[in-house]
């Protein structure tokens, strides 16, 4: 017998199905994986967004400036951030992710995959969307500034036109842009929010009766409002609305390809902190979101859960938080970030107020579960 020999054992026929199994169970696996890189799913992904300090500088058209400035008025220093956040959404109509994206989100606390028809209403384009969002964000910020100037004591008044109407409108036809809103049903809105807020109560069975000025002269018309195509049901009368007010001096606001009304209320409490003495934040790093009214009422906004860690991950110590979005919020807070809840532009300045001066912030409104 040889220590060492170059004969070889056959494999026996049970040995060779085995293998063969292997290779094929590699290759289906191969061939699915690639599968999932390459199909589009009917999905599209949240995930955190760029964050912008109210109180830092932004880059525009290539430079440098203030988010926030005030020309030819004082303003005064101010320590800290009080940071807006954005959501980003992967995938449109066009461009839809794959099911390799869609899985490995699911999962991720800080992700969210939702139904592309809920991103995206069915018969409005990408670019109709995205002119909507820039609409609502040249509003919110209208609004900010209007709210922070008459927290302050500025008086104001707005004036409401309709800028353009979506998709099968049923205002299309009874209302023309250019139309100044004067009332609707009786009520005068301070700003768009309240308009949404009136034609949302008077439902979709009913009519609203809408007074306008019209090329000078006073009309009254009136549009029976449609469940809303987006998804959410609340009655609209398929209008775009542009918010002007006759401010006393200039507030400039710039922020490159960032849409929606959810900046809102950052925007205001970065302007009164500009516009009073002393740090609003105490020099603390404080995150925040929600819409704004004149009036100062806070509103709810989308993707809150991607908000929370967009603001942790930038070092945020502190969030304010729509109390609305509380139900979404409670037990989605990443470790290390304290969310306060607030309805009104004054809650949030009185949990800032708090925290500047190192006070008890358990003692403010939260979001627990």
């Amino acid at each position: 017998m040889a220590l060492f020999s170059n004969d070889r054992a056959e494999p026996s026929p049970g040995s060779r199905r085995r293998l063969r199994t292997g290779w094929t169970l590699l290759t289906a696996g191969i061939v699915g994986a690639l599968a999932l890189s390459f199909i589009p799913s009917p999905y599209v992904i949240e995930r955190p967004g760029p964050v912008f300090d109210t109180l830092g500088e932004v880059t525009v058209e290539g430079e440098a400036v203030p988010l926030i400035s005030i020309p030819g008025e004082e303003t005064f220093p101010t320590e800290g951030s009080l940071s807006m956040l954005t959501v980003n959404v992967v995938g449109n109509r066009e461009s839809r992710p794959n099911w390799f994206e869609v899985i490995s989100s699911w999962g991720n606390p800080s992700r969210a995959v939702l139904p592309l028809d809920e991103a995206f209403p069915p018969g409005r384009s990408v670019e109709q969307s995205n002119e909507q969002s820039a609409v609502d964000m040249q509003n919110s910020q209208k609004d900010a500034i209007a709210a922070s100037l008459t927290k302050l004591g500025y008086p104001l008044e707005a004036t409401l036109t309709v800028a353009g109407f979506s998709p099968d409108s049923p205002s299309d036809g009874i209302l023309m842009e250019g139309d100044e809103i004067l009332r609707v049903n009786g009520e005068d809105p301070l700003d768009v929010t309240q308009l949404r807020s009136i034609i949302a109560e008077n439902g979709t069975q009913s009519p609203v009766t809408i007074d306008i000025t019209r090329a000078s002269s006073p009309e009254t018309v009136e549009v029976t409002p449609q469940e809303n195509p987006g998804g959410d049901g609340n009655p609209i009368v398929g209008i775009t609305v542009g918010a002007d007010y006759d401010f006393p001096f200039e507030v400039k606001i710039q922020l490159e390809k960032v849409g929606g009304p959810s900046a809102g209320m950052m925007f205001a409490l970065g302007i009164i902190d500009k516009l009073t003495p002393g740090a609003l934040n105490g020099g603390q790093d404080i995150a925040g979101t929600g819409t704004i009214t004149v009036d100062g009422s806070v509103g709810p906004i989308g993707g809150i859960r991607q908000k929370l860690y967009g603001a942790k991950d930038d070092g945020a110590e502190f969030f304010l938080a729509p109390a609305a979005n509380c139900g979404e919020v409670a037990g989605n807070i990443p470790d290390g970030l304290t969310v306060f809840a607030v309805g009104t532009l004054d809650e949030a300045l009185a949990a800032l107020e708090v925290v500047a001066g190192g006070g008890d912030t358990s003692t403010l409104p939260g979001c627990d579960a």
